[in-house]
């Protein structure tokens, strides 16, 4: 499981089958679980509002890079009604290059008008931190399911054990 987080179905479609998982009945269990227990409603990050609350103090603009479906990330932000607090959503689709090329970083800074190297790109999944620093941004992860590695820490301008560490 580890090895999809961050990453696109087709990837982890390949890689699913390489270990010889029934990919396509994998897919449907997970979207029947994830419906059955309400995994849009999952709770925010530590420090996600008062993150939110400074970029707006501080006139900043922000955008989801996601490898997400633009539907999924609909979900999340409603649910949590933050729908109009980013000024640019880049979701699967929107792109060429999924992660962890620099595709949906480079989108994201372009469609905020600001130059990949001076966006500070906030990320959770190894994928997500390899494509912001191929677009140039300056990386921070936050870790969630999976910790920094080595490669990974060489990626980050820093690593933060959550968004008030960030902020």
């Amino acid at each position: 499981f580890r090895r999809t987080v961050g990453g696109t179905w087709e990837t982890n479609k390949a890689l699913l089958i390489a270990m010889g998982v029934p990919a396509d009945q994998f897919r449907a269990d997970w979207h029947r679980e994830c419906d059955r227990i309400g995994t849009h409603q999952a709770p925010m990050k530590a420090g996600a509002a008062e993150m939110l609350a400074t970029l707006d103090e501080l006139g900043l603009p922000r955008a989801i890079a996601t490898s997400s479906r633009p539907d999924t990330v609909a979900k999340h932000l409603t649910f949590h009604g933050l729908t109009d607090r980013f000024h640019a959503i880049v979701a699967q689709g929107d792109y060429e290059k999924s992660k962890p090329a620099a595709d949906p970083y480079l989108l994201a800074a372009q469609r905020l008008g600001v130059a990949p190297e001076r966006c500070l790109a906030l990320e959770d999944s190894h994928n997500g931190v390899r494509s912001a620093s191929a677009a140039g941004t300056m990386t921070v992860m936050v870790p969630d399911l999976l910790p920094a590695t080595d490669e990974i820490r060489a990626l980050c301008t820093s690593i933060a054990e959550d968004l008030h560490a960030v902020r």
